[in-house]
């Protein structure tokens, strides 16, 4: 009995991750105002979303259920997700390779112990899924405190979300605009101040 009572209590726990997740993103789609094409960086811990310190306590059906979540979310919309993975890979990026088929690819595969759960499982979920040391995305989440920023464009404006965890895990998003450029006599296009030009 008490084997079925765990089974079910870990059942309702990633139905709830997944909803969390979905719900996140759908916020950041709101705010950062994501169209088709754009891309979104993900850092995420499952150690922290289980209630545990960071890089401790790995958990694949976890980083699984986030990426159903938010892929829910960006997929029909068209906007790729770019995992970052954890520090023992140096922050690397997988994503879809039509998302970024002029970049430069790096071989490496992620594991749970070595990317991440939540890089892995976006690894094996992706048609074509490639390894970058870097991008340059249009928006963020983070998931439990993993320091997307570096892979961020430039300017990022934080958003608050009112799903602000996932699970234990904090959660900081964020958009980007373009720079302000010029001095006092400047104008500036009022639509950019929201994010990047659509020229559909």
């Amino acid at each position: 009995m008490a084997g079925i009572v765990h089974e079910a209590e870990s059942k309702a726990l990633l139905s709830q991750i997944e909803q969390e997740s979905e719900a996140a993103a759908k916020q950041l789609a709101e705010a950062a105002h994501l169209r088709k094409g754009q891309i979104v960086v993900v850092g995420c811990s499952t150690s922290e979303v289980v209630g545990r310190k960071v890089g401790s306590w790995s958990t694949p059906e976890v980083g699984q259920a986030i990426y159903n979540g938010l892929n829910r979310v960006f997929a029909p919309l068209g906007v790729f997700i770019a995992a970052q993975c954890c520090e023992h890979l140096n922050r690397a990026i997988i994503v879809d390779y039509d998302a970024v088929s002029g970049a430069e690819i790096v071989n490496v595969k992620p594991q749970p112990k070595a990317g991440g759960s939540f890089a892995t499982a976006v690894y094996h979920a992706l048609p074509h899924a490639v390894a970058l040391e870097e991008i340059k995305a249009d928006a963020g989440l983070d998931i439990g405190g993993t320091l997307i920023g570096m892979h961020l464009k430039k300017v990022a404006v934080p958003v608050r979300l009112e799903q602000d965890h996932i699970g234990e895990a904090i959660i900081l998003a964020a958009r980007t605009r373009p720079k302000f450029i010029g001095g006092e006599r400047a104008n500036y296009e009022e639509d950019l101040k929201n994010g990047y030009p659509c020229f559909d």
